[in-house]
């Protein structure tokens, strides 16, 4: 199982981000998936999650400003993150809750004036 994100980087505050993920090595399109992040010196901890049937669950945090979406056929999921502020300063990861594989290197997003 494997996890691989990209999209992040440098973006000013109210700013938007794409971020992307490849899964492989299990039947990504059975599988809940979601995305994750952690910020310096705090606990990873969801943002948002999406079913295999397509079913979003956010966060508290980014909820309103977030959206989640998937490709099956590519094994790919996505986050449309918008009206980013500082807070939003973290790693951000890929996984699928009930399979608990390990976690990718993940991609920062920085935001800041």
């Amino acid at each position: 199982v494997q996890f691989v994100e990209s999209g992040g980087g440098l973006v000013q505050p109210g700013g938007s981000l794409t971020l992307s993920c490849v899964g492989s090595g299990f039947t990504f399109g059975i599988y809940t998936v979601g995305w994750y992040r952690q910020a310096p010196g705090e606990e990873r901890k969801y943002v948002a999650l999406i079913s295999r049937s397509g079913e979003p669950t956010y966060a508290g945090s980014m909820k309103g400003r977030v959206t989640i979406s998937r490709d099956n056929a590519k094994n790919m999921l996505y986050l449309q993150m918008n009206s980013l502020t500082p807070e939003d300063t973290a790693v951000y990861y890929c996984n699928a809750p009930n399979i608990a594989g390990p976690w990718g290197q993940g991609t920062q997003v920085t935001v800041s004036s």
